[in-house]
């Protein structure tokens, strides 16, 4: 398989799971996602789940139905997005809230280490690396 290809079902694959994690924010998975919000969020838990499942759900159309000449943008912004919702993930882990069967402080730790890795795909799948 040639690495266009490699890339381009790649970048289908992230910006599938974001629409899928998008809707879970909005519907099944929205308690859980309230755990991952930073007491410092100036807005409320509920509204800033459902803001981020909308920019989530966003991203990942965009990654899916872009063109090539806008893939390196929109690859920036979801690598920025990844970058922006980390303290949520921190916080998950320093405040000790079971989410999404990370109910240890182990689980939790280990979870920081996934957000570089969806930084980087986001980046390389969409010729930004």
């Amino acid at each position: 398989m040639n690495e266009k290809l490699v890339k381009k079902w790649a970048r289908i694959l992230l910006g599938g799971s974001l629409v899928y994690a998008g809707i879970s924010h909005l519907t099944v998975a929205r308690k859980a996602f309230r755990a991952q919000v930073p007491d410092w969020v100036p807005l409320a838990k509920d509204d800033t789940v459902v803001y981020s499942g909308i920019a989530e759900i966003a991203l990942g159309s965009s990654l899916v139905l872009t063109d090539e000449a806008h893939q390196q943008g929109v690859g920036k912004v979801a690598a920025t997005f990844f970058t922006a919702i980390f303290p949520g993930n921190i916080s998950q882990y320093v405040n000790r809230r079971n989410a999404f069967g990370l109910d240890t402080d182990q689980k939790r730790f280990i979870r920081l280490f996934f957000q570089p890795v969806l930084i980087f795909w986001a980046l390389k799948s969409t010729d930004n690396l």
